[in-house]
């Protein structure tokens, strides 16, 4: 997977070197990379040999990665002559200041008649990675005024709605419910932590919108609904023993991912059917990350207030506040159990 996106299936070392051949195998694929991320991750598929043989030649699967910018340089490192006339130069960074003066003038004049005194956008400031930015009447728009019939379902801290945007994608924006002053916190919550991970079994944020009392969350839509849906459901789905060991192997890996091989450490905190979503080929996503503690590799645990939904609570965790990565364990293990049983927890 090269940012998320399945690029090489079933890959055969041996086939692809010529048999005994020692030759190294190339392949080139192509990648969008923003904000200096690029994020590879390499799968075994359970094939291959599981014994070393006796005699035979072994080396690493992969030896080296090369990132290569396609496009060619505009801008020449050649240092500009000395005696070139300075005036023009001059008089450029003259109209320069003149107009980022205005300019700087006209957005302060617009944030401050815009600003709402009760709100708490500066807590997304000191944000690392900042989403993108929908404006309300876009959501409006494409959620047909957040029409009824729209309505997906009611979530934690307000309704989520599905919408068409204007370049096709069909997204599930998530609506604060104004007045919440948890939901406030947990909204920013999930942005700051949703932004710093890519992964295919965690939901995609496409962006967010803080509009004067207007706050959503904007992500990809995905047609199955939730897990607890899928089982429990009115609309239950029929799912085989085959495609719920792929959910729950899906799960596991997206937590492997939040645990151990994300850029932070991070403990989803509410992990259970219904945050665990299904796009249209019922491959999993771990959704939900209002709750979610960032933590760093020198801790053991943190001391934090209990939350999170009973049933799903490990019992360190729900009786002495200590939270690890094994919290988020015990829960999938009760989501596994949901799985097999195809019985919800209560």
């Amino acid at each position: 997977y090269v940012q998320g996106r399945l690029v090489e299936k079933d890959f055969d070392v041996r086939r692809n070197a010529g048999g005994s051949s020692v030759r190294a195998v190339q392949r080139e694929y192509k990648a969008n990379v923003s904000e200096n991320y690029l994020e590879i991750h390499l799968f075994w598929a359970g094939k291959g040999t599981c014994c070393i043989p006796n005699q035979g030649v072994y080396g690493p699967l992969i030896s080296a990665v090369s990132a290569t910018p396609d496009f060619t340089p505009t801008v020449s490192n050649r240092p500009p002559s000395k005696g070139k006339n300075r005036t023009g130069v001059i008089v450029g960074v003259i109209v320069g200041v003149g107009l980022l003066s205005i300019f700087v003038g006209v957005v302060i004049f617009i944030i401050r008649k815009r600003r709402n005194p009760y709100t708490d956008d500066e807590e997304l400031l000191g944000m690392e990675i900042k989403p993108y930015t929908f404006t309300y009447s876009e959501l409006k728009t494409a959620t047909k005024d957040f029409d009824l019939s729209n309505k997906l379902g009611e979530g934690g801290f307000g309704p989520v709605y599905k919408g068409n945007l204007n370049d096709g994608r069909e997204v599930a924006v998530k609506q604060l419910s104004i007045g919440s002053r948890q939901g406030k916190g947990q909204f920013v919550a999930e942005i700051v932590t949703i932004s710093t991970v890519l992964h295919r079994n965690l939901v995609t944020l496409y962006g967010c919108c803080f509009e004067g009392d207007h706050r959503l969350l904007v992500y990809e839509y995905l047609p199955n609904g939730s897990l607890d849906q899928a089982l429990f459901g009115n609309k239950s789905l029929h799912l085989d023993w085959s495609t719920r060991f792929e959910i729950c192997l899906g799960v596991a890996r997206g937590l492997v991912y939040l645990h151990e091989e994300a850029r932070v450490r991070i403990v989803h905190r509410d992990v259970k059917a219904s945050n665990i979503l299904l796009d249209s080929k019922l491959v999993p996503k771990v959704s939900d990350f209002g709750l979610a503690k960032l933590y760093d590799d020198k801790k053991t645990h943190i001391s934090t207030g209990v939350a999170g939904t009973i049933g799903y609570l490990a019992p360190e965790y729900a009786m002495r506040g200590h939270l690890t990565e094994k919290t988020d364990v015990y829960a999938f293990g009760v989501v596994a159990l949901e799985l097999v049983s195809g019985r919800p927890n209560s």
